[in-house]
């Protein structure tokens, strides 16, 4: 993914930085507005990860870019006994904790302040491994997803779920329509920071969806790749293993 998408096209911070600042200002809206943006079909894709990782009846799960926590929270469904949330954003974190601790899930899952791109863990520790709409926020891409490869057991599973682009008319132009000039607006008018959803949409735009994420996650050494597209196509949820 081009380097140039930046929440604050500040080529004095690396993304990294911008990310961060960009996600601890609109914490406190972001779920909220997520519900609206996305009409509440985000709910639903959630769920079909949180089943997917259920089959594999893992042990120890890492969430990754966990934001407020909601698939982390999902994903106690899966009996579990160790989740860890692990997010950039100290402001969203602070959001999720909220949220566990008020569903009383505190000695299961774990927030947890890192950086994707350098995780804290030893290598093959976890059972499972998600990123619920957070890969198109690495700075560098194929350095997450090395990461994630590193600490995921041999047979464990990892799914990502992102946006993509629908490749069908009308559901593409429909698309290109709703995140260019729907979208931002919606943002600017209920969130604080009037460049946080026109980079969220940019990304989304800018990301390498379908065959060519999974090309990279082969090339990164993930093995049994899948992409199952939703919703007409506007995310994806992709599937790979480690041999």
């Amino acid at each position: 993914m081009p380097e140039k998408i930046t929440p604050y096209k500040d080529e004095k911070r690396s993304k990294k930085e911008q990310v961060t600042e960009m996600f601890d200002t609109i914490s406190g809206n972001y779920d909220g507005l997520n519900r609206v943006i996305s009409f509440g079909i985000d709910v639903k894709w959630r769920k079909k990860v949180v089943k997917l990782v259920g089959k594999t009846n893992p042990k120890r799960i890492l969430d990754v870019a966990t934001g407020t926590g909601d698939l982390a929270i999902n994903l106690s469904k899966t009996g579990a006994s160790e989740i860890i949330g692990l997010d950039i954003s100290a402001g969203m974190l602070e959001v999720g904790k909220n949220k566990v601790e008020a569903k009383k899930l505190a000695p299961i899952i774990r927030m947890v302040q890192g950086d994707s791109e350098n995780l804290p863990y030893d290598d093959n520790y976890f059972d499972a491994i998600t990123v619920a709409f957070g890969v198109r926020n690495f700075e560098n891409l194929e350095k997450g997803l090395s990461e994630i490869f590193r600490v995921l057991k041999p047979g464990g599973i990892f799914i990502v779920l992102e946006t993509s682009i629908p490749t069908k008319t009308p559901f593409k132009q429909g698309y290109k329509f709703y995140s260019t000039m729907i979208l931002p607006v919606i943002g600017r008018i209920f969130s604080k920071d009037r460049s946080a959803y026109s980079y969220l949409s940019e990304s989304a735009a800018a990301f390498p969806y379908g065959e060519v994420f999974n090309n990279i996650l082969k090339k990164i050494g993930f093995i049994d790749v899948e992409d199952k597209p939703q919703t007409f196509g506007v995310a994806t949820i992709y599937t790979a293993t480690k041999q």
